[in-house]
């Protein structure tokens, strides 16, 4: 598929604004039922450019997904056996994990499956920034929460059409919330406003009423904030990489407990305790943000997302591209890697805290080696030296970083630590910050014996972002899909096939992930 992107500042359509000085709970609860319901609402009303992109998007995630499956990486290993351990709840059609057939309690298969796609980290990501509405709070976030849609789809006998309305609804507010009201300011972790989107879309594609969605919100905040402690410390465990599943798991739980009669905290986000008005304290009677969601053509959040090419943090793509064009334009400066001295890299906040952190010169784990901007560079330099030496180009297709570029043996590359000892980063400064997060603003150097200075220009839109050029992403994510699925099912193409959303019957989307997946155990 290789559907053209809208640049952010070109979308077009309907909005609805939710002020400050209303409930915008109960306002997210209308929304929802209006949005996924209303007979009016037709799948016509949602721009077909939109409809295509959360495709690629959820594409994207079940490549990602099946392939740490099939690697049986940890976290999703463990989330998916948990599963497989329990049946439905009483009256539930109950959810499927990936890669097996047999009904389990629907919020675990859900934990299960939003684990596996989202612990590569190599998903879809948005910087929650859109500087024609002035809504800049630049929270990250990723398309990890698609399961929940899935689920959701099974549990009410929802159609294709009707399953990727579920899936715009999740992006959409999860979107939107990272526009105004950044998490990690109060060192709360991102995936919290996933978990409000998918209480929200949850509980409103199983038929709730707009109480027992703003019950299921309510819940979701008051109960289960989950804090940036998961990043903290100098190597990563598997809760930062599950942390998305475990939070999609709560909503869909308190979806289920709201559908059922629970009652949880109304107006949470003019809760004065709440975590909104706690730590951006505002006049009684309002909340600190205005909220505005898509209602149809393609003016969605969707359109801001930006699709990884490989495993890296999303923070690293600037400096991916500036180490491709320079190596691209001279391979030469790749053949004897010996030969480069120094390679100077200048990077925009918060990138240079997240990923430059000198504790990330020396990763142990995968989690910690696809958030070391050292890492991820020499590394890629590795990959352009074996491109250059077999005579191929260097680009995004030969030098895509995999799971094995994260493995033990990799990790400990005595040539990788070679690169990274002659790797210097030093902070851009207000000129680099100033770009971002429209761009991904970066510059890298190469010092070369023989060569000279090579590249050194900014880059700020590196392939992948949503301003870059959308026909060439397409391909390389379809790549991207191809490589990661290899091995782990007969056919590719096959797969991508099944995985498509729209036109599906019912029974066809309660079937989407009940495919046989090699090397993952057995469902």
């Amino acid at each position: 598929m290789t559907t053209p992107s809208i640049p952010p500042s070109t979308v077009s359509g309907a909005t609805v604004l939710l002020p400050r000085t209303e409930n915008q709970a109960l306002g997210l609860a209308r929304y929802c039922v209006d949005f996924l319901r209303s007979p009016a609402k037709t799948a016509a009303d949602i721009g077909q450019a939109t409809l295509d992109r959360v495709e690629q998007f959820h594409l994207d995630s079940v490549g990602c997904g099946v392939s740490a499956l099939s690697h049986r990486a940890n976290a999703p290993t463990v989330l998916r056996r948990e599963a497989l351990s329990t049946n439905p709840s009483t009256g539930s059609n109950g959810g499927i994990c990936l890669g097996s057939h047999r009904p389990v309690a629907v919020e675990k298969a859900v934990a299960a499956n939003a684990s596996a796609v989202r612990e590569w980290d190599s998903n879809g990501t948005n910087f929650g920034y859109d500087a024609t509405k002035g809504r800049t709070a630049g929270e990250f976030g990723h398309n990890d929460f698609y399961p929940v849609a899935v689920a959701a789809a099974r549990e009410s006998g929802l159609d294709g059409d009707a399953t990727l309305r579920v899936m715009v609804l999740i992006d959409e507010i999860r979107g939107r919330l990272a526009e105004v009201f950044a998490l990690r300011t109060y060192s709360i972790d991102h995936v919290h406003h996933g978990a409000v989107a998918c209480a929200a879309a949850y509980t409103a594609a199983l038929g709730g009423t707009i109480e027992q969605i703003e019950s299921a919100i309510g819940m979701v905040v008051a109960h289960y904030v989950p804090f940036r402690a998961i990043r903290a410390g100098h190597q990563l465990s598997d809760s930062k990489g599950a942390s998305a599943a475990l939070s999609a798991e709560v909503a869909v739980m308190c979806g289920r407990r709201a559908l059922a009669g629970f009652l949880g905290p109304r107006d949470i986000f003019r809760n004065p305790l709440a975590i909104y008005r706690l730590n951006q304290p505002c006049p009684d009677g309002q909340s600190p943000f205005d909220l505005e969601l898509g209602v149809s053509g393609n003016a969605f959040a969707i359109h801001s997302m930006h699709f990884k090419l490989g495993l890296y943090e999303h923070q690293s793509a600037g400096a991916l591209q500036a180490i491709i064009d320079a190596c691209g334009a001279e391979p030469e400066a790749v053949r004897d890697l010996a030969r480069i001295q120094a390679i100077h890299v200048k990077i925009y906040e918060p990138a240079y805290s997240i990923i430059a952190d000198p504790a990330k010169r020396t990763p142990t784990t995968r989690q910690s080696a696809d958030h070391s901007l050292p890492f991820i560079l020499a590394k890629t330099l590795l990959k352009a030296h074996a491109a250059a030496v077999a005579g191929k180009a260097v680009g995004w297709e030969t030098v895509m970083l995999l799971p094995e570029d994260y493995s033990d043996a990799a990790i400990g590359d005595r040539e990788v630590r070679s690169l990274i000892d002659r790797i210097r980063i030093e902070h851009g400064g207000p000129e680099y910050d100033a770009l971002y997060p429209d761009g991904i603003p970066t510059s890298v150097a190469i010092e070369h014996g023989s060569l000279g200075l090579l590249g050194g220009g900014l880059v700020q839109y590196p392939l992948g972002h949503a301003r870059s050029d959308a026909a060439r992403t397409a391909a390389v994510v379809a790549l991207k899909f191809d490589r990661l699925v290899a091995g782990a099912v007969d056919d590719p193409r096959h797969l991508r096939e099944r995985i498509r959303v729209a036109g599906r019957s019912p029974q066809e989307i309660a079937e989407l992930y009940a495919f046989p997946i090699y090397g993952c155990d057995p469902g």
